[in-house]
Order: structure tokens, then C-alpha cells, then sequence
């Protein structure tokens, strides 16, 4: 009985040591609500957690909690769940409508708001988008425990001057597959070795989503489900803060912003970004992170040259986005020439992190709001004293591919009209019937910038990675500067884009689909697929088609 009763004080030890190894700061905590490791049934950082028990954890604290309410906002490839946790008071939640409105007219260009007193500072802590760089989504299971059970008065007060939107995993696919990597090669007794299996995960590993698409390039493309409703949910709310965690090479320490300003920046971003909001934030992440002596770095690596990073995208809308790098323990534990490095340390590096993206975002309150209240005035400023008033582009044979490029400009909350007469520029001609014009005097002229503007030049010949973006060129469209205000015409939505077919007549023998539309190779996979029989022409030919003759290029279906 001693044994047990001996075995049993060790083992109560180790789960105090293990909590209070990430949130002693903030006890204590309200006994009904449970923490990660009572929901979970181990440690946080003693296994890899699936993402379906993250949900799980997510929606039992929405349960248990008045302060949390927990939502839908879309579905991996794999059918997993992206959720989003909201944390705030009981009096903020009641009134979240009226904040959200209240809010919305602060990044409104027409509008504008001086006092910010009674407005709670919206915090987006977003986690995992890269599935194999796993500590961030353990840290956000901590974060919404402690904002939700601490009893603590500092905490009580960040849920009055904020509302928290929790989004615990980004990529849920690439989680779980580097999840049951890890944990099905993790042994009783942890490996160190860095050859071991554990931390050598095979092919196609767990960075990407189901298609093997990185996600941190997709914002400004929009081409997966998971960025599409990412992009949905943020647009719907414009938070000031949003959080871009990561972790990095395993013999490396931890990095925060500002980054590399020699590097090759994004020339669009304003300034102030980097030199006054970096710089208040940078002061609190170094405060904590020393006070519990974790290494670090900042200013020397990283760069915000592309503008579609989780880190960069929400620069260019008056947000400020945070990029965090953690050294990655790539499994459990891990040697480092300075020493082994564990799962649970590097959690703990992200969830200080998050508090310190917290405290320092309401002690901020008034300098981001007043930048985000500014930020689409000022675009629209200088807009105006801009040469270039606007793109115009067009496509004459291939409707849907210029839909296609329209839709990812109304996507990105770009104001599109179309063309009201016909009009010969460059020695191209736009007939107005397949042609558009996008204005750089709009809110999102920052991002029309980043869209439209080909760059030949770089302010370092060094750079992390993309250098080319121009997503008109993408989209292979043909386009052209207007330097004279133009004329607009019907504004364009999701509604009057739609591309109808030419209508035909019933074939007893066959049909011809030319391939030079964007989705005929779509059509050819949906016709392959209920097992029509499908060919190709290898020649260019002519036949009579709707009654008259009618040319077709090679690559023709029939």
C-alpha cells in the first residue's frame, strides 16, 4: 500500500510539474473546466495530439464556458473541421454584434474614429498552418484553457479589453498526418538520435494539405478550401493582431519580428508597420521570453517580400500579422549541438508567445486601431497621387479564365467594373463586352499593387523565397496601365460573372469541346469519370457545327 500511495504522490508531482511548466503565471483555475491534459488523458507535449481531440478539447471549453463560443467556418479536402474559438466576456459576447459593427466602421474608408475607449482590440491567434510544424496547436489548447478557467485578475481584464478568435490548427490535414508519424515512432523511451525515424518523417510529410499544396503560399491565390475560407472569415471581421506560428530548424532558437529590413521587403507595406508596431511588440515578446530564459533571435532572417504569407497578407489590409519561429524538436526529443530540445519546451516558447502577442496588443489598443482606422484612408491618398489610375484587362476567346482572375479579384474584396465602350491601348484592343477595369483609388489599392505591378528590381539579392506574384500574368491576361481616370462601368460581382455556354444543338454522332477554355480539362476529368468514352483530336480541323463551319485547334475533345 506504501508503494502505491508513493507511486501515486510521483505521479501527482509530475502532472503538477508538467502544468505548471506552461501556466503558473496565471493560477488558479476554475476546478470545472478541464485542462488539456484531464480532457486528453496525458501531459501537453507527451504525444503529438490528432486534430479530431482538438476540436473535441475546442468545443468542450465552448460548452463548459460562457466565455467561449466555438463555430464552423469550413471543411479540409479529408472533411476535418476548421473551427474558430471565441474567447471574451460574458458582457462582450452578449454584445459582439454591436462590437463587430462598431468595429467593421473603423476599417471603413469612409468613416472616422477617434475614440476607441469601449472597443475591445480583436486578437486572431491562428495556429499550425503548416501541419508538421506541430507545438503551435498544443500552445492553442493552453492559451483558450488559460483565458477561459485562470482566475487570475490580469486575465479577467485581457477578456474585457479584447476578443480573442482562436484557430487552433489551419491545416488539420498535414497535422494528422505528421501526428500519426511521430506518435506511431515514438518510443517508451524517447530517441534522441536525430537519424531515429521519429524525426526523419517520410514522404510527402505533413507540411502541406491533402494535396500536397503549402498553404502559407495560398492566401494570395486562394486555390485550396482551407485558404478560401480563411480568407472569408478574416474579411468578415478584420482583426488588428493575427498570429503566424511556425517552427524551424531543429538546431536553431526561436524567432519573433521585426524581420530582415535589408532583405528584400515588400515595397508596399507602410513603413510604420515594420518601425513602430514591430518595434512596440518586439519589446514585450524579449520581456517574457526572458523571463523564462529561452534564446532567441529577431531581425535577422525572414522577409516580407511575398505578400501572400500568412505573415504578409494581412499587412497590406491595416492589420498587424506576426510571424513566430520555433526550433522544431521533430518528434518528441531531439539532440542539438547546444543540448537536447523537447516537444514540451518548444509549446512552451509558443504560448508565452501568445500571451505576449496578447499583452502587447492591448496595451497597444489605441496605436492599432488608430493605424487601422488610417490605413485604407492613406491607401486611397496615395492611390490618388499615383501616375497609374487603374488596370484594365480582358480576355477575348477564354471566358473562363478571365471569370476565374475576376473571381480571385472579388475574392480579395478588389472593386472590378466593367468596360463601357471599346478601347485601343498599347496597340491591344478591349471590346467591352470582355473587358474589365479595376481603379487604383479603392480601399484595397495596396493589394491591386501587389496584383497588377511586375517587379524587375529587388532591394537585396537575397530573399526567402517567392519573387514573382503578378497575378495578371498568372492568369495570362491581357492588360494594360491607364494613366487617365477611367470610365466605369457596372461594378461586378460573384453574381454577373457567371459564364454561360453557348447554346447547341443535339448531336446523334458526337460533340466537340475546343481545349482552349480554362476548364475544359475539368470537364474532360467530370465526362471521365461517369465513363464517357473521351477523345483528342492531334490535328487542327473544321466541320460544320450549330449549322455553320466552325474552326478547332488541336487538343479538341470529342
Amino acid at each position: 500500500m506504501n508503494k502505491i500511495i508513493t507511486l501515486l504522490l510521483v505521479l501527482s508531482s509530475f502532472t503538477i510539474f508538467s502544468q505548471n511548466y506552461y501556466f503558473e503565471d496565471y493560477q488558479p483555475f476554475n476546478k470545472e473546466i478541464p485542462s488539456p491534459e484531464e480532457f486528453l488523458g496525458y501531459p501537453i507535449g507527451e504525444y503529438h495530439t490528432r486534430h479530431d481531440l482538438v476540436v473535441s478539447y475546442m468545443y468542450k471549453l465552448a460548452e463548459l464556458s460562457d466565455k467561449a463560443s466555438i463555430s464552423v467556418y469550413g471543411l479540409t479536402n479529408e472533411n476535418r473541421k476548421l473551427v474558430m474559438l471565441t474567447i471574451t466576456s460574458l458582457e462582450n459576447h452578449k454584445n459582439i454584434t454591436a462590437i463587430k459593427e462598431k468595429h467593421l466602421k473603423v476599417v471603413d474608408e469612409h468613416t472616422n474614429i477617434t475614440d476607441f475607449t469601449d472597443l475591445p482590440i480583436f486578437v486572431n491567434l491562428g495556429y499550425g498552418v503548416h501541419g508538421n510544424e506541430p507545438s503551435s496547436t498544443e500552445a492553442a489548447m493552453l492559451t483558450a484553457y488559460t483565458l477561459i478557467a485562470s482566475k487570475d485578475e490580469k486575465v479577467k481584464e485581457y477578456l474585457k479589453e479584447a476578443i480573442f478568435f482562436i484557430d487552433p490548427t489551419i491545416n488539420p490535414d498535414g497535422r494528422d498526418r505528421h501526428t500519426n508519424w511521430v506518435n506511431n515512432f515514438r518510443g517508451n523511451h524517447l530517441v534522441a538520435d536525430k537519424y531515429d525515424i521519429e524525426h526523419n518523417e517520410g514522404w510527402p510529410r505533413g507540411r502541406t494539405n491533402h494535396y500536397w499544396f503549402d498553404l502559407n503560399r495560398d492566401l494570395l491565390l486562394g486555390v485550396m478550401p482551407e485558404s478560401n475560407d480563411r480568407l472569408k472569415w478574416y474579411h468578415d471581421w478584420y482583426p488588428n493582431v493575427v498570429t503566424d506560428f511556425h517552427e524551424m530548424g531543429t538546431n536553431s532558437t526561436y524567432f519573433f519580428e521585426p524581420k530582415n529590413k535589408s532583405a528584400a521587403e515588400n515595397p508596399i507595406t507602410p513603413a510604420e508597420n515594420r518601425n513602430v508596431l514591430n518595434k512596440v511588440f518586439a519589446e514585450q515578446f524579449s520581456k517574457d521570453l526572458d523571463e523564462i530564459g529561452s534564446l532567441y533571435f529577431t531581425d535577422e532572417v525572414y522577409d516580407s517580400t511575398y505578400p501572400g504569407y500568412g505573415s504578409t497578407y494581412m499587412d497590406l489590409q491595416g492589420s498587424l500579422a506576426l510571424l513566430f519561429e520555433q526550433a522544431s524538436s521533430r518528434g518528441h526529443l531531439q539532440e542539438t549541438p547546444t543540448g537536447t530540445i523537447s516537444f514540451p519546451f518548444t509549446i512552451r516558447n509558443q504560448f508565452i508567445s501568445s500571451f505576449a502577442t496578447i499583452k502587447a496588443s492591448i496595451k497597444n489598443k489605441n496605436l492599432l486601431y488608430n493605424y487601422q482606422n488610417k490605413f485604407f484612408k492613406k491607401s486611397i491618398e496615395k492611390a490618388a497621387k499615383s501616375r497609374v489610375k487603374g488596370y484594365i484587362f480582358g480576355e477575348d476567346y477564354d471566358k473562363n479564365r478571365a471569370k476565374a482572375f475576376l473571381d480571385l479579384l472579388l475574392k480579395h474584396k478588389i472593386k472590378v467594373y466593367g468596360l463601357t465602350n471599346d478601347l485601343s491601348l498599347n496597340n491591344k484592343k478591349y471590346k467591352a463586352k470582355n473587358s474589365y477595369i479595376v481603379p487604383t483609388k479603392q480601399k484595397q489599392h495596396y493589394l491591386v499593387q501587389s496584383l497588377f505591378e511586375t517587379y524587375n528590381k529587388y532591394r537585396d539579392s537575397v530573399y526567402y523565397d517567392a519573387s514573382a506574384w503578378s497575378l495578371v500574368n498568372f492568369y495570362n491576361m491581357k492588360y494594360s496601365k491607364l494613366t487617365k481616370t477611367p470610365s466605369l462601368g457596372t461594378e461586378m460581382t460573384f453574381a454577373n460573372t457567371i459564364v454561360k455556354t453557348d447554346e447547341f444543338e443535339k448531336s446523334d454522332y458526337a460533340y466537340v469541346i475546343p481545349w482552349d477554355d480554362y476548364y475544359t480539362p475539368a470537364v474532360l476529368n467530370s465526362l471521365q469519370q461517369k465513363g464517357v468514352l473521351v477523345k483528342t483530336s492531334t490535328k487542327s480541323f473544321t466541320t460544320t457545327a450549330n449549322g455553320h463551319d466552325t474552326h478547332f485547334d488541336r487538343g479538341a475533345l470529342l
